[in-house]
């Protein structure tokens, strides 16, 4: 059985900081690939349900941004051979000025950034900041995006693009179906490698989209097991068997 690549999400410091390193742990350990962890914010636009509550739960505690970059250099200490991707919105990172944030997160070791509202035609900076710390800023592609966009997008020469695999907000389980992948084939025709996400809780869904993409993202399914379980060792081996089941690596 070939395995599949797995870029898996998880909010910092969610719900403890050792339980967020336990699921880290985890995760990697049931083959993830790429670590995309999110900075927690108020308004999280894109995140379903189960995402939006932990970062409300988090912040509640009086986690900062400093905190999230924080844990991302334990996570670059521990792992120093898996990419690691900051998930945040505009706010957080425009706030204290894009090249200052871009640079604390090169300390902290992130691998790159990945920032929804800051599209790649109206980035505020942000790309040129990436690269100047050292780090790869990955756009977002979505279905709702028109034709001429899109090609616009793909052709821009970008090392990896995110393809949100439908409209709307994370957490809901999605449908791998022809017009799925053609609009993956479609972000991939420059060239691109393709990150997918939005929706993936399983093995088959994965299956369906390995012949269209570098990886599959998972993250609402982790962040729901993280919410229901708060035994380290139970929570580590639920989450180590979806990985591997996401992955089909076993």
């Amino acid at each position: 059985m070939t395995k599949i690549k797995l870029m898996s999400h998880l909010v910092a410091g969610y719900p403890t900081d050792e339980l967020a390193l336990t699921a880290a742990r985890a995760l990697v350990a049931g083959g993830a690939d790429i670590l995309e962890v999110q900075l927690p914010f108020s308004d999280p636009s894109a995140d379903g349900p189960a995402i939006q509550s932990a970062c409300t739960e988090v912040l509640a505690r009086g986690y900062r941004t400093e905190d999230g970059l924080h844990f991302i250099k334990t996570l670059r200490t521990e792992f120093p051979g898996v990419p690691i991707y900051i998930m945040s919105y505009a706010s957080l990172v425009y706030t204290p000025g894009v090249s200052t944030f871009c640079k604390q997160a090169a300390l902290a070791g992130a691998s790159g950034m990945i920032v929804p509202d800051l599209p790649f035609d109206n980035d505020e900076g942000l790309f040129a900041a990436c690269r100047e710390n050292g780090m790869e800023a990955i756009p977002v592609a979505a279905p709702s995006m028109d034709a001429s966009r899109l090609k616009k997008l793909a052709d821009a020469g970008f090392a990896h693009i995110y393809a949100a695999l439908r409209a709307g907000i994370t957490g809901t389980d999605t449908a791998i179906d022809s017009h799925t992948l053609a609009f993956l084939k479609s972000v991939s025709a420059g060239g691109s490698k393709v990150y997918a996400g939005f929706g993936i809780t399983s093995g088959e869904q994965s299956k369906a989209l390995a012949a269209s993409v570098d990886a599959v993202v998972a993250g609402s399914v982790f962040v729901r097991l993280i919410a229901k379980h708060k035994d380290a060792a139970e929570l580590s081996r639920l989450i180590t068997e979806k990985a591997q089941e996401i992955t089909c690596s076993r």
